[in-house]
């Protein structure tokens, strides 16, 4: 796996800041700001083009996986013939305000899909999704489908954004961003979510596949579900039903009860609607012990990254159970009665959990969630 985002590049940085909540928020300085009421952001200091940013996360997963170095330049392209790639991306800021013919004419050629497999040598099948918020863990749960089928020994999986100022406008005229600068997810006082730069893949691969060539794994994918409420364009369900059947999805694939799962990365974007809505979803599957299992939100220190926050929190899942460490739920203030779940204060929690949640959800109702299992 690799990750890239305001905290910094790889799982160090993430442990170091992220996990530790250290905010990530600092004056934006790609566009003017001027024009708007909120002016931070959680970008990449950094940053190159999008495609530049996904094919070196790519580059990174591939070797991290043990597909790389070590390998002969013959192997490693034998490897990645046929290998297929899901990108979870909406557009390429680059292309985004070019004419409209050039901007069809780039869609046609396969756009950032097709440059990010020329980029990486990846000839198999590809797919962009671009299902906002579930974008990438939607990605994943297709991936882990495609190697159960047998279709594909392993998969990569690439998500990414960075912040546009078109994505900055449409959410401060919708009043969704914090206008304190902090994101307080689950907490009274909150105000709204702020947008973050956020860069990531990973390598999916069968547990046979990974066994034969020897290869560790990091995490175990144990289960993956995915349920809609179309409740409303933009609201969740309040009673969280699309959270709560995607959760009890996963844990029924994984064989596993409620009670089993140490830890949740939730969605929490600190708006009024969705934190209330993500709790009861968390009751409605796994009852009492909702109350109980420790619960954080990273879009706390990172920032809301979009298409591609569903993978940038896998990743920071993973690193939680390899770390037996999970991350502080950042700008909490003060419990809210609407919101009873157990979040993560103060500090990073030591704990070893050998399941852990990562949910997102979407606007049109659409919610994911994909459960972890802690290897070694």
């Amino acid at each position: 796996m690799a990750v890239a985002c305001a905290a910094g590049r790889g799982a160090p940085a993430l442990l170091a800041n992220a996990f530790s909540g250290n905010p990530a928020f600092t004056p934006v300085d790609r566009f003017d700001p001027g024009r708007y009421s909120v002016k931070v952001a959680a970008t990449l200091p950094d940053a190159g083009p999008l495609v530049h940013e996904l094919a070196d996360a790519v580059e990174r997963a591939w070797t991290d996986a043990g597909l790389g170095t070590e390998h002969s330049a013959e192997h490693s392209a034998e490897q990645r013939t046929g290998c297929p790639l899901l990108l979870a991306a909406h557009r390429d800021p680059g292309t985004a305000r070019l004419p409209v013919a050039a901007r069809r004419a780039a869609n046609a050629r396969g756009g950032l899909a097709r440059a990010l497999a020329t980029r990486t040598g990846l000839t198999g099948p590809l797919r962009t999704y671009i299902t906002a918020c579930v974008s990438a863990s939607t990605a994943v749960a297709d991936g882990a489908a495609m190697i159960v089928a047998g279709r594909a020994p392993r998969v990569v999986v690439a998500a990414g954004y960075l912040v546009t100022e078109d994505d900055f406008a449409l959410f401060d005229s919708g009043r969704a961003l914090a206008r304190d600068g902090r994101v307080r997810p689950f907490s009274s006082g909150r105000q709204g979510l702020l947008l973050g730069d956020g860069i990531a893949a990973v390598v999916l691969e069968s547990a046979a596949s990974a066994a034969g060539r020897g290869a560790p794994a990091l995490a175990r994918l144990a289960g993956w579900g995915r349920a809609a409420d179309a409740h409303h364009v933009c609201r969740p369900h309040p009673e969280g039903t699309g959270t709560g059947r995607a959760i009890t999805a996963a844990l029924r694939r994984a064989g596993i009860g409620p009670d089993d799962v140490g830890y949740v990365n939730a969605h929490g974007t600190a708006t009024a609607w969705n934190d209330p809505a993500e709790a009861a979803g968390l009751h409605a599957a796994l009852g009492a012990h909702a109350a109980t299992v420790p619960v954080s939100s990273t879009k706390s220190v990172l920032g809301h990254a979009l298409d591609a926050s569903g993978l940038v929190e896998l990743v920071v899942t993973a690193v939680a159970l390899r770390e037996r460490r999970l991350p502080v739920n950042g700008g909490f203030l003060a419990a809210d009665p609407a919101c009873p779940v157990n979040v993560i204060v103060d500090g990073p929690l030591r704990a070893r959990p050998r399941y852990a949640l990562s949910l997102n959800t979407a606007f049109g109702g659409a919610n994911t969630a994909l459960l972890l299992e802690a290897v070694g």
